[in-house]
């Protein structure tokens, strides 16, 4: 095999320009993969992760947290917000049994936590499921699809009379909670954060789509919400696009899953790569794969 068919098969996106739209303090391990295969890499924010308006509901949920039987975190921007809350109103980190799970709470400077009945923790995904891991929680539940849906099959026959605390980001549909109280849960919904639309991204993004010769080839949405502020930050107006905008003829667009696809094509936008499994490794693969079927 030559030296040139070799590289082209460890680097399938040589030549490939890719836009990575994920909130700046996410971007690089997504681009870093990018990056291996050979792609050019565009970061551009769509997403911008910020603080809550107020703290009170997710304080007070912290606060009682030994009174839930499930916990669940649909993103890893929720585990991260809610451990910097914890940290700041001096509560540990969860306490856990001899087997990690998690179960209780407890004030900083005690030895051991309180006794209590064990807390069970439901995460998305499999990163979700790291971020609580790195905190030395095991996680109980990951679900096999990485959606809101599959998070329902798994917990819908385990929450009958039991009290659910679900931490997410201020707006996110409403699945989870609506499913799980119709097979007899009390959910308790508290926003840890919020995601908001970088105006500093709309000047940057305009000058990448219309420079032809350093625009890219594919843009990839990795969340339902990328995708609605990519519309914003293109329209100048949240919502308005109501067809793919001229400026992406011959550009691909990306999605990590279908939900993400869904509101691609709410908003008159096409999908033309769908990661079949909704991770960011997910992702990468299928642009890889779509980009070799282009060029057979």
């Amino acid at each position: 095999m030559s030296k040139k068919a070799n590289k082209s098969m460890n680097q399938p996106l040589r030549g490939i320009r890719v836009l990575v739209g994920r909130a700046r303090h996410q971007a690089g391990a997504l681009s870093a993969q990018f990056l291996r295969l050979g792609a050019q890499v565009i970061e551009i924010p769509f997403i911008e992760i910020r603080k809550p308006r107020s703290f009170k509901l997710l304080d007070h949920a912290l606060k009682n947290l030994a009174d839930y039987d499930w916990l669940i975190l649909t993103s890893v921007n929720g585990v991260e917000a809610m451990w910097e809350r914890m940290t700041k109103l001096q509560l540990t980190t969860l306490g856990t049994d001899r087997g990690g799970h998690a179960f209780s709470l407890a004030r900083l400077g005690q030895e051991s936590p309180p006794v209590g009945k064990r807390l069970r923790i439901a995460a998305i995904g499999p990163a979700t499921k790291k971020a609580m891991e790195q905190r030395g929680v095991k996680v109980d539940v990951v679900p096999k699809e990485y959606v809101a849906e599959s998070v329902v099959r798994s917990l819908k026959s385990k929450v009958k009379g039991k009290r659910v605390l679900l931490v997410r980001a201020k707006v996110a549909r409403d699945v989870i909670p609506r499913e799980l109280r119709q097979a007899g849960a009390r959910v308790d919904v508290v926003e840890a954060y919020e995601t908001v639309v970088p105006q500093t991204s709309r000047k940057r993004l305009s000058a990448a789509l219309k420079n032809r010769r350093r625009c890219p080839h594919v843009v990839t949405f990795t969340s339902s919400s990328t995708v609605r502020n990519f519309v914003a930050l293109m329209a100048g107006t949240r919502g308005r696009v109501a067809h793919p905008h001229p400026s992406l003829d011959g550009i691909l667009t990306a999605s990590i899953g279908p939900v993400t696809s869904s509101t691609l094509r709410e908003l008159g936008l096409p999908v033309d790569i769908e990661a079949k499994e909704f991770t960011i490794p997910g992702l990468v693969d299928a642009i890889a794969r779509g980009i070799a079927r282009r060029a057979e």
